[in-house]
């Protein structure tokens, strides 16, 4: 039992662990996420292919390059923000 409980807390440990890590990685609210994007997106010399743009369903605003031809947008970074 000494065994069983030992090793529920170090899970336990680790998961708070990783929710804590994963919550304080992101930013504060959606409008800095935003400048965070547009302001790596005025550091790129060639930006005309280059675009920042907010994903609702994911909560995060994305750095992404046009494709020619039809082809889906190449993502460079994701800004993921606390949205609660």
């Amino acid at each position: 039992m000494k065994i069983i409980g030992l090793i529920s807390q170090i899970l336990l440990t680790l998961v708070l662990i990783i929710l804590i890590t994963f919550w304080f990685s992101a930013y504060n609210s959606a409008f800095e996420a935003d400048r965070a994007c547009h302001s790596l997106l005025s550091s790129y010399s060639n930006s005309t292919n280059l675009g920042c743009d907010h994903d609702t369903e994911t909560h995060k605003w994305i750095l992404y390059e046009n494709q020619e031809n039809g082809v889906s947008a190449k993502v460079i970074k994701r800004f993921r923000y606390r949205f609660l």
